[in-house]
């Protein structure tokens, strides 16, 4: 026989709902690396229910057919920017020429971040171990040991919110510009506080055009959504470049593709 409900007007069942939902959030965390092995497409199609037999079909009759695999990241609000860190990182250890190109941008990003007003102090372990992480890439770390630093939450998290920085960075240099992208009366700096710097904000078109324009990285988002199309909708930042890196999005989560 179930326990009977006593309601508890002391209670504040809004604060128990939210830790019910971090305790069911904490659940599928630790069942779910950050960044996957690659998989098949078959494998990804059994995710999906029968009766979502339009993800399915886009996966088995489009995608399927134009690429190999593709790499899950968690979804956890920060799938993009730990999506392309990793899938870049993985690409430079077989392109040592974008390598010294793309290190020389970062190193010298720290120094930009500050004249822009950062504080030095408060981005300095950041920067330090992102660049710790590029160094393992140019000493030719395995595929493997890359996958494991993707995966150790402390190293992740810190690329990531690196990544965030030069987005937040890039947006509020090009403000006269981007501010026009942005909904609710906010300025870029308040938008670049609430939407960009804070670990789990998810990413839109404006987050994935400052990185690439930062960073000078390419990247390819095939879209695959609901609509009657049996094929998804392709986009690349910036247009008529050449993607260095291709990303697999639907409705609030990317993932990481291969040919």
């Amino acid at each position: 026989m179930a326990e009977e409900f006593v309601y508890d007007p002391e209670r504040n069942y809004d604060e128990a709902t939210l830790a019910q939902l971090r305790d069911m959030e904490k659940e599928i965390a630790d069942r779910q690396n950050l960044i996957s092995n690659r998989i098949a497409f078959d494998k990804l199609s059994e995710e999906y229910a029968k009766e979502d037999e339009i993800y399915r079909t886009k996966i088995q009759g489009d995608l399927k057919n134009r690429y190999d695999y593709v790499r899950k990241t968690r979804g956890d609000g920060n799938c993009f920017f730990r999506a392309f860190g990793f899938a870049y990182l993985e690409k430079l250890l077989t392109d040592q020429t974008d390598l010294k190109r793309f290190k020389d941008v970062a190193q010298n990003s720290k120094s930009e971040l500050v004249k822009l007003g950062f504080p030095e102090f408060t981005i300095e372990d950041f920067h330090e171990t992102f660049m710790e992480v590029v160094g393992k890439v140019e000493n030719q770390c395995s595929l493997d040991e890359l996958l494991e630093t993707f995966n150790n939450q402390g190293l992740s998290d810190y690329i990531v919110v690196y990544l965030r920085l030069l987005v937040s960075g890039f947006l509020q240099k090009e403000a006269d510009f981007y501010s026009c992208f942005i909904e609710g009366d906010r300025s870029m700096k308040e938008f670049c506080n609430q939407e960009v710097e804070p670990m789990g904000k998810e990413s839109d078109h404006i987050h994935i055009i400052a990185l690439t324009n930062v960073l000078g990285v390419p990247v390819r988002v095939e879209y695959m959504d609901r609509g009657d199309s049996l094929r998804c909708n392709q986009h690349v930042f910036p247009e008529d470049s050449t993607p260095l890196v291709t990303l697999l999005y639907r409705p609030g989560h990317y993932d990481i593709l291969y040919t």
